[in-house]
């Protein structure tokens, strides 16, 4: 149209198309939603992120294909109102692998040659004052009451997040559980699980009760789960056994 002041110099060219920028977008905001809130629906995620359901199904199709993603049923206490259970989504280990595992081969060589000098004590050392920069500032439970623990597993499941560890918690039963749904050494952890059976023991140390662990993203699980019972007494500290949630293969 004649008249706008505006001047063209051609077609211009795009390096990524905007409808790709906008597939990884959702993509990601998908893959995000499975780490943090997995296993969840596909319903759960349209709601989250105001997408058609055809749409998070296409994402969710594409992850499963990629090997990124699987799909279960949901259990039967999971399920609300009548008709076929839904399917639930989560990442497999391939898709949080792509998330990226920070510095995993130096990491892994630092602490096999710690190993060598100090044997496995130094490794048990250094593993407890990692977790300790973790969990700095969290003071013990005060007084081993249901709304104080729970209190207490929220403020050390805030610390796991702010950590990288995608951490949430869930009231499960007469208990509370602290999911990790990402972890930053996870592939280390698989070598040296004393860097799991730390965080069980600080656990342990600031809630003032036994915890156990269900299971482990270092054993191949979805997330590592951890069980923290509400009205319990408070068990002491001594007599620990390793329950990490290593398989016993």
């Amino acid at each position: 149209m004649e008249g706008t002041g505006r001047k063209t110099t051609g077609a211009r060219t795009s390096a990524v198309p905007v409808a790709t920028v906008h597939e990884g977008q959702t993509r990601a905001a998908i893959v995000q939603l499975l780490l943090e809130e997995g296993p969840i629906t596909a319903t759960a995620i349209g709601t989250a992120l105001g997408l058609a359901p055809a749409g998070v199904r296409r994402h969710l199709d594409a992850l499963i294909d990629a090997g990124q993603a699987r799909a279960s049923r949901s259990a039967p206490w999971q399920q609300k109102g009548r008709g076929r259970p839904a399917k639930q989504y989560q990442l497999t280990a391939a898709g949080r692998g792509n998330l990226g595992h920070a510095y995993d081969d130096l990491a892994g060589a630092a602490i096999r040659q710690l190993g060598e000098i100090g044997g496995d004590a130094a490794i048990a050392e250094f593993a407890r004052k990692r977790v300790g920069t973790i969990v700095d500032g969290i003071e013990p439970v005060a007084e081993h009451t249901a709304p104080q623990i729970e209190a207490k597993v929220e403020e050390i499941a805030e610390a796991f997040t702010d950590a990288g560890f995608a951490a949430t918690t869930r009231q499960v039963g007469t208990g509370v559980q602290i999911c990790q749904h990402h972890c930053p050494v996870a592939h280390v952890a698989e070598e040296f699980p004393q860097l799991c059976d730390a965080e069980l023991d600080a656990f342990r140390d600031l809630l003032g009760t036994h915890v156990q662990r269900l299971a482990t993203i270092a054993n191949g699980d979805c997330a590592c789960t951890t069980h923290v019972p509400l009205i319990t007494a408070a068990q002491p500290a001594a007599g620990r056994t390793n329950d990490s949630g290593r398989s016993a293969e």
